[in-house]
Order: C-alpha cells, then structure tokens, then sequence
C-alpha cells in the first residue's frame, strides 16, 4: 500500500496553514508552523504571484493532506461525488468525512488523522461488532464505531476516559463504553476542516 513517508510538518509548512497532522504537538510551540511559518526548501521564503490554477492545486493539495488520501484515491472520491446528487464539492467532504478513520478521530479516539489510520489499520476497533481494519472503510447512519475489547485495557484508551470529548453534531460519543455512533449523515454546516471545495471542483472541470 503507497503512502507518504517523509515528514509530516513539511506539508503544513507548504500548504501554509496547520493541518494537525501530529496530534498534540500541532498545538505546542514545537509546531513547524510557529517556528518556520514558510514554505519548505531553497526558495521557500521568496514571494510568488500565484495563478488561478495554483490557488486550485494548493486547495486540492490540501484537502488529500488533511484526510490522509493519496491522488489517485482522491480523484476516484471526486468522480464518484461528481456522479451523486447535489453538489460535488460537499459530496466530496462527506464522502472523506465518513471515511472510519475520520470517524475515529472525530469520536476523539485518536489526536490525529494519520494515529486514527494507524489505531484503524492495528485493528483496535469494530464496526457493529465486527473487525474493522480498512481506514477507507464509509460508515452510515446508525453505525456503531467501538474499541475492541482487547485495546480498551492500553493506556492510550484508558486516558480517553478521563477526557472532555467535543464531537460534531453527527456522531455520540459514549466515553465510559469507548464507542461511538454515526447519528447522522455529516452536513457542510458540521464540516470545520478549512477547505474551499468549489476551487477543487473548478480544477477537476477543466
């Protein structure tokens, strides 16, 4: 399975803007971000006039770093939100939205994206009671999302449990129990990830 390999603080510094891609550290003085506010490389700090099609790039650049996809899965996201009903670029954050390793990090089960996939991928939790270890596993209403019984007793989980949770309108969380649920499909409205979705669709229509 392909996947980014090199380090993560270099992608906010390009994209310039924090994409909490470190958990904890996103938010300490340690941040790339608060320490080298540029973009990476020889050239990194000189100033450049940035076309229409780059501003539509960096946004697509973006919205795969946040949700940890790769490009080739991410255009396969857009034609199928292209297809659906509505408008494609919501389509398209809904669709990354449900993804179970943004579910998981929305539950507050894990303090990033990429530990979200990791947690996902080791198999620590289950779907309506069965093993679940695909990050890009879609999750629908009604699903249940829990840590398996074996994981609940780490003290990654156990910290949980003593944690104050904010989740988005459509998920419950139930810390003592370590589960969550899908209470309903996403809205734009529940959707705080900073991503102008009509520039990625105006790329992909070129």
């Amino acid at each position: 399975m392909a996947r980014y390999t090199d380090a993560s603080c270099r992608l906010c510094r390009r994209e310039g803007q924090k994409l909490f891609l470190k958990g904890e550290r996103c938010y300490s003085p340690k941040c790339a971000i608060e320490k080298r506010n540029y973009a990476p490389g020889q050239h990194g700090q000189s100033r450049k006039k940035v076309s229409e099609y780059g501003l539509q790039l960096r946004e697509k650049q973006k919205a795969k770093r946040f949700y940890g996809v790769l490009e080739t899965q991410f255009r396969n996201y857009f034609d199928k939100a292209a297809k659906k009903k509505g408008m494609a670029g919501e389509n398209l954050l809904i669709m990354l939205e449900t993804r179970l390793d943004n579910a998981v990090f929305r539950m507050g089960f894990a303090s990033s994206r990429k530990e979200a996939r990791q947690l996902v991928r080791h198999g620590h939790f289950t779907v309506n009671g069965q093993k679940e270890n695909i990050p890009s596993f879609t999750v629908k209403t009604g699903d249940t999302i829990k840590v398996k019984e074996k994981s609940a007793s780490s003290p990654k989980f156990k910290e949980i449990k003593d944690m104050s949770i904010s989740v988005p309108a459509w998920i419950t969380v139930d810390v003592e129990k370590l589960e969550g649920k899908v209470v309903a499909m996403p809205r734009r409205e529940d959707i705080d990830t900073p991503i102008a979705e009509h520039l990625i669709v105006e790329l992909y229509s070129k």
